[in-house]
Parts: C-alpha cells; sequence; structure tokens
C-alpha cells in the first residue's frame, strides 16, 4: 500500500490538471458513468461536528476509493482543520487496498478547483473582480483556483474578523498578481465584483441580493446544518448549477440548506436547479445567456472530485517515487 502524507499530497497536485480532471469526472458523474451514492455521517452534536463517509467509483480514472472526513468547526478557535481527511484508494479489479492518503490537502484543493470549473464555464469572460467571503482554508483554494480561469485584478476578502481577513489579504498578495485587500463587509466585498466564493460557516447568509451587482456569478461551498450562505431572493433569480441533483438536494447531512430551505418554504420547486456542472460540460444545458445573468453554482462536495484528484495524486506520485510503500497484513 502507497502512503502519502499531506505535505506530499499538496506537492503533488497540479491546479490546471486537477480543474481538467474534475471536468471529466463531473460529466462522467452527470451521465451516470460514476457510482456515488449519498454522503453519509455520524453526528457528534455537543461539538456541532461530524464524521462522513464519501465513497466512489470513477472507471474513467480508474479509481475506486472512499474518504473519511470530519467536520469540527469549532476547530479554528484551536488553531486546527475544519475539515480533515483520509482517503483510502482500492483496486477496482479486485477491491484490494492500495494506497492511503491525506485527504485534508484533497479536500481543500479539489472544492475550489470545481469552483473554478464553475467560474469557468458560467463566469463572464471578462471577470476581473473576485469577492473572497472567509477567511479559511477554503478561501485560499479558491482565491488561488479561481484567478487560474479568469483574469482577476482585484481580490477583496472579508470575514467575521477584520484580522484574519487582513493577514489573508496580505498571505495572498505574496502569491498572486493583482491587487488583494481586505475590506470590511461582505457588502463592500460584493458591490462591483464579477465572481464571488462564499466559503463560510455563516448560519445567516453572507451573500444577499441587494448586495449584488447584475453578471455576478456566485461559488457557494459553506455549510452549516442550522443555517445558509445564500438568501432567497439570490437564489430565486439565479441561473442554479450543481454537481448533482440528488446530492444537493438530498437530506443533510447530504444536501445544502441554500436550496432546501427555500423549497420547503414553496418559494422555489426542485426544477429550480438548472443543471449540473456535468450537464453544462457535455453541452445538454445552456449556461449563461446574458452579460447581466446571476449564476450560482452551490456545492456540497461529491466523491467524484476526491476520486479524480485522488488518480492524479497517485499517478504523479507513482511516476515520481514519492511515499511510502507498506504492507497491513
Amino acid at each position: 500500500m502507497l502512503v502519502l502524507g499531506r505535505s506530499q499530497v499538496e506537492a503533488l497536485l497540479d491546479v490546471d490538471s486537477l480543474i481538467d480532471a474534475l471536468a471529466l469526472g463531473m460529466a462522467d458523474l452527470s451521465a451516470g458513468r460514476a457510482s456515488v451514492p449519498d454522503r453519509v455521517a455520524a453526528l457528534v452534536p455537543e461539538r456541532e461536528g461530524f464524521l462522513a463517509a464519501m465513497p466512489g467509483f470513477l472507471p474513467s480514472a480508474g479509481v475506486l476509493m472512499t474518504k473519511l472526513v470530519s467536520l469540527f468547526p469549532h476547530n479554528d478557535a484551536a488553531g486546527l482543520p475544519t475539515h480533515q481527511a483520509l482517503i483510502v484508494a482500492f483496486d477496482p479489479d479486485t477491491g484490494e487496498p492500495t494506497a492511503l492518503l491525506d485527504g485534508t490537502a484533497i479536500t481543500a484543493a479539489r472544492t475550489g478547483a470545481c469552483s473554478a470549473l464553475s467560474a469557468r464555464l458560467l463566469a463572464r469572460e471578462d471577470a476581473t473582480v473576485l469577492a473572497v467571503l472567509g477567511t479559511g482554508v477554503q478561501a485560499r483554494s479558491h482565491a488561488r483556483a479561481i484567478c487560474r480561469v479568469r483574469p482577476i485584478r482585484q481580490i477583496r476578502v472579508a470575514g467575521r474578523d477584520p484580522a484574519k481577513a487582513a493577514a489573508l489579504a496580505a498571505e495572498l498578495s505574496s502569491v498572486l498578481e493583482g491587487e488583494v485587500q481586505a475590506v470590511s463587509s461582505y457588502a463592500e466585498a460584493l458591490d462591483g465584483a464579477d465572481i464571488a466564493a462564499a466559503t463560510t460557516h455563516a448560519v445567516e447568509p453572507v451573500i444577499r441580493r441587494s448586495w449584488l451587482t447584475p453578471g455576478v456569478h456566485i461559488a457557494s461551498v459553506g455549510y452549516n446544518p442550522a443555517g445558509r450562505e445564500i438568501d432567497d431572493a439570490t437564489v430565486a433569480e439565479a441561473l442554479v448549477c450543481v454537481e448533482s441533483r440528488q446530492a444537493v438536494l438530498a437530506p443533510l447531512p447530504a444536501g445544502s440548506n441554500d436550496l432546501l430551505m427555500p423549497i420547503r418554504d414553496g418559494l422555489i420547486s426542485a426544477d429550480h436547479v438548472h443543471a449540473e456542472l456535468g450537464e453544462l460540460i457535455a453541452g445538454s444545458r445552456p449556461g449563461r445567456t446574458t452579460p447581466d445573468q446571476i449564476t450560482l453554482y452551490k456545492s456540497v462536495g461529491v466523491a467524484v472530485q476526491d476520486a479524480a484528484a485522488t488518480a492524479l495524486v497517485i499517478a504523479a506520485a507513482r511516476e515520481r517515487s514519492i511515499g511510502e510503500e507498506t504492507t497491513l497484513w
């Protein structure tokens, strides 16, 4: 069994290759070629946390795997990642375990990369201003990835803690081209933004229709069983796209309150979900139709994304002889 640690996984993952691999994976998912059951989780109510299992089979990448991922939102105060994960890959011909690798880095990278894929598919070609809402791992991942697919010249960072927003802006300034600045509110970050990346654990919406500029593309990846990131008015007006209708409309912990709540309240129906990313890639559903259209990609995370990233990491590790080989029995 090949064993890869976090720093090794980070070194082996190429963002551009990952975005392209995710496009193939999303197309396979929508076409029914991948096997991805809904996420299941064991809840830890006293910590508002859970441990989830996410198995998946992506035949085109030759990957059979499962991810075990914990979400403990209060870890941020202790300086620990809120999301921590392990991935085990199996031989798709025999079921034999073949690799054990850190899944925390993969979760961060594949989530940001799939939001970048959504921007490549839905954001205006001339999008230059990016609003990053949140200051954690996913905020970093999204800023880096989205700048790969659109000519971003200005990034605005907003979060609950001004000091963290300032620190993230300084960090991003050192690795990304263009102007990066911390701003005092979500509304200020969104004013005039062409792309918005919502990466929070918010209970109350951080994306509100009155704060948005016509033509904005929103990528929302935040998850909080007690709340939501996007307000009703935005969801109702936007062209809504997802990874998987089945996943996003499933009960928690698989689905998203951002869509489940307005459906429950009768404001929209399940048919309001316009397309899966894979359908946009295949051309079976149209994307943006006007420059002023608001587009929304609501992500809940699916195992196809982890499988696509795992395939890239393992292939690169084998090619470069990185990682340790061990025997379990």
